[in-house]
């Protein structure tokens, strides 16, 4: 059994990798937000149980997380929706758990990872995974590789901004990270749910926005036809600079499935093309993606230790 970490904005979940690729073991407790010494605890005490569970000591284990470690400071960076920001959390985890080796990576890293080793990107070149979920974020797999990039930071994404803006997008609302006007700032779960509000006065968390507007209700229908053309014209960036052979949606907005249909009907407006033929897909392993991408980082020889 190999072990992988997930750390999102709103959970963290560890589970247990077989030899088959399932996740028979999985637990997982909220974020203790605002707490970075409870945070360490709450991922030490989910591996000791998970340990547990097993009957011994796994393989390997392995981190996915939100933001990087800083090649620079050995501090994490750019993960302002989990109290890691600023630490050293790879030391502090490793010694919470005795000493241990570990491994850590970017969560949507760790996304594209799983999906391109054996699920909906399997056999693609070049796989671009993304997570819309409480942060945007996104990671490249090329031949089976993590591209992290010189400063660790490639993928990034959802911290540009959003790309060609009608009048009423300039500026954008304020992101997590303290700058405005980026794409997380459109397109994480928080940003659908103001959005609504600010056209509607209603505040629904978007499962309910997507319920209202399969149920033909019209405001909900208008606020999921402009957070599809916002992900339209972000994911033609992409598309326009690495032109991969599949892009992989992840994190909770990624269950919505009338963006694998909506979506590529809108970009070829803004992608520098003929004919865009590039995927989206689902990820095949859904909300388990992450966490078996960080199991898989010792055996792929992937992360940072």
């Amino acid at each position: 059994m190999r072990i992988g970490v997930d750390i999102g904005g709103t959970k963290i979940e560890v589970a247990a990798l077989d030899a088959a690729g399932n996740t028979p073991i999985r637990q997982r407790v909220e974020m203790p937000h605002h707490d970075y010494r409870a945070t360490v605890a709450a991922v030490r005490d989910l591996i000791s149980k998970v340990e547990g569970e097993i009957g011994g000591r796994a393989k390997s284990i392995g981190i996915g997380m939100p933001g990087s470690i800083s090649p620079v400071t050995g501090l994490v960076k750019n993960s302002p929706n989990a109290p890691i920001n600023g630490h050293p959390f790879d030391k502090d985890l490793e010694s919470a758990l005795g000493g241990r080796s570990l491994r850590f990576a970017n969560d949507a890293n760790c996304l594209a990872l799983s999906e391109s080793v054996d699920g909906a990107g399997k056999g693609l070149t070049v796989v671009f995974g993304v997570i819309l979920g409480t942060g945007v974020g996104g990671g490249t797999i090329v031949r089976g590789r993590m591209i992290t990039g010189h400063n660790n930071i490639a993928g990034e994404w959802g911290h540009s901004p959003l790309p060609g803006p009608r009048d009423d997008e300039r500026h954008g609302p304020l992101c997590a990270c303290g700058q405005s006007g980026h794409i997380e700032a459109f397109l994480s779960g928080r940003a659908l749910t103001r959005d609504h509000l600010a056209a509607t006065g209603e505040s629904l968390d978007p499962p309910e926005i997507e319920a209202r507007a399969k149920a033909g209700d019209g405001p909900a229908e208008a606020t999921l036809a402009r957070y599809e053309d916002r992900l339209a014209r972000a994911l033609a960036t992409v598309i326009n600079l690495l032109d991969p052979d599949g892009i992989v949606l992840g994190g909770g907005l990624g269950n919505m499935d009338r963006l694998y249909l909506n979506v590529p009907k809108l970009w070829g407006s803004y992608v520098y093309s003929d004919f865009v033929t590039t995927p989206l897909l689902k990820p095949k392993w859904g909300d388990s993606s992450g966490v078996r991408g960080a199991a898989l980082l010792w055996e792929r020889g992937e992360g940072v230790d």
